[in-house]
């Protein structure tokens, strides 16, 4: 069993995972039947769908069960996997329940009751997300960027992948309902048997960034294809067979970054025989002493802080001012993306395939941020804050053409929203790994994606929802045209510009710290 046990199975593992992991970013699929079935107007509905937001960001729990699950006091015993487990049981019991609900199976429940079950589907994320990319980011150490933006692409793939899967089984218009089951049932499946293999290993090699690349163009692959697959079926059309087998094609392409395990796991093998050298352990690099401290003009930032100390900087809470403007505005446009097309006159066609592209853009935000965002550190030692305040300025743009409200600009504006919302998912946790240190990341990280819900419960019931019920029809609470959501999207746009302002004072606070962090690794 040890044979197989390497980083790249590792990875090759929580792909799976995070492939399978991203029914937040469907919830515009179910979103209608849950609120005509639950009789919500639309205020409701954003309210209810708040809480899968607050769910997918509170992670603080998953971060402590991470740093216990991890620890070496505890010999071996425990691991990632079993953070993905208790994950798992949320995501199960949240499904299951609001299906029930959608179909009758059980009583409508009350609001709160929803919100719980909807909470408990969107709180598995962070354990998934712990699990995965906080090992990524302990595993590739060096290349932290890129393999965090990896596994964070192929969350944002997700959706897609998992709207490919509703399509095969039920076809192009297919049942909500159904698809709410199928996400009770498949990626459960999946994550059970996927998770022991997700582990840490602190090493490091000389071909690290090689096969990290081949993981890249990857997940290249697997975007481009499904945006051509998504193309097809908006333009063209799928028969069901078709169908079927494209999603086939997708659980092949799934399977290569195992290719890129056996790959690595010879080529690692050949150059120890020939050197006769051990792998380097970069357990002392990733556990540096708290003491270590790093001048940055008037302020220090210490290695390895812990929760409490990591709140008591601005640092901080610049990090997360930014990311309630940056990931509370993408949040409240993803769940209100079905109602923006409804009130466009989007056929339930192209609908999902708004949603499917939604998450190919998430993807190369996720994806691009990470990778460039490497690039651009180790070779011009830039700050990565600066790619939050480029990407939300590009999403206050994203922001005003979908306010526009002229033909194809939801499209349009969704691919730059898209995009810039995936960044911040990217360089979020990258960032807060070097200010903060890695061994309390899972806990800082997901602290700070807190920002995200609040920001969407602020943008989607008080400012969406508000202004959505002010001119919809008193009859059956619909809208129609480009007013509906023109005065919230242009609002949103201000947040964007806002929040993009708070990350070039980030940028400028930790412009020396990220100088001599690239020294400092350049020295190892």
């Amino acid at each position: 069993m040890e044979r197989i046990n390497t980083k790249w199975v590792a990875a090759a593992a929580s792909i799976w995972i995070q492939s399978f992991s991203g029914a937040t970013y469907t919830f515009a699929i179910y979103s209608s039947i849950l609120k005509s079935s639950q009789s919500y107007d639309q205020s409701t509905l954003d309210f209810v769908s708040v809480f899968k937001d607050i769910g997918g960001t509170f992670g603080i729990i998953s971060g402590f069960l991470y740093t216990a699950m991890t620890s070496k006091s505890r010999g071996g015993c425990g691991g990632p996997w079993v953070v993905v487990f208790v994950g798992l049981v949320q995501w199960f019991v949240g499904f299951f329940f609001i299906w029930a609900s959608v179909v009758g199976l059980i009583a409508p429940p009350p609001v709160p009751v929803m919100c719980l079950f909807v909470f408990l589907a969107g709180h598995s994320l962070p354990f998934f997300n712990t699990a995965n990319v906080v090992t990524a980011a302990r595993n590739f150490s060096r290349y932290g960027g890129t393999a965090v933006g990896i596994m964070q692409g192929f969350l944002g793939l997700s959706g897609a992948i998992l709207i490919q899967l509703y399509h095969a089984v039920c076809g192009g218009e297919g049942n909500p309902a159904t698809f709410i089951l199928l996400l009770a049932i498949v990626p459960t499946l999946v994550m059970f048997v996927t998770m022991p293999f997700v582990r840490v290993y602190e090493t490091v090699t000389t071909s690290d960034k090689k096969h990290l690349d081949g993981l890249s163009v990857i997940s290249l692959i697997i975007a481009a294809y499904l945006m051509v697959i998504i193309t097809v079926e908006n333009v063209l059309g799928l028969s069901r067979s078709l169908q079927i087998f494209s999603f086939i094609l997708v659980l092949l392409l799934l399977a290569s970054p195992l290719f890129v395990a056996v790959r690595a796991l010879r080529e690692e093998r050949q150059t120890l025989s020939s050197l006769d050298l051990p792998v380097l352990d970069t357990s002392a690099l990733l556990d540096p002493p708290s003491s270590i401290i790093f001048p940055d003009g008037d302020h220090v930032v210490a290695e390895d802080s812990n929760l409490l100390e990591a709140m008591s900087t601005v640092n901080f809470w610049l990090l997360f001012l930014a990311m309630l403007c940056g990931m509370g505005s993408g949040f409240a446009t993803v769940n209100n993306m079905r109602q923006i097309g409804e009130s466009l006159r989007y056929s339930s066609v192209q609908l999902n395939s708004l949603v499917s592209l939604w998450s190919i853009w998430n993807f190369l935000g996720r994806f691009g941020a990470g990778y460039v965002s490497d690039i651009f550190l180790h070779k011009h030692s830039w700050p990565r804050p600066v790619f939050i305040a480029i990407t939300l300025g590009v999403m206050a743009i994203g922001h005003i053409i979908v306010a526009s409200g002229l033909q194809g600009s939801l499209y349009a504006g969704s691919v730059l929203i898209g995009m810039a919302y995936g960044s911040q998912w990217s360089l979020m946790p990258t960032i807060t790994s070097e200010i903060f240190g890695i061994r309390h990341m899972g806990t800082i990280y997901f602290t700070i994606s807190i920002a995200g819900p609040v920001g969407s419960y602020i943008l989607s019931v008080k400012v969406i929802g508000y202004f959505y019920d002010k001119v919809a029809s008193e009859d059956d609470n619909s809208c129609f045209g480009s007013q509906c959501f023109r005065t919230s999207f242009m609002i949103m746009a201000s947040v964007a510009v806002f929040g993009s302002l708070v990350a070039c004072v980030l940028f400028f606070r930790t412009s020396k710290f990220y100088k001599n962090l690239v020294a400092k690794r350049n020295l190892k």
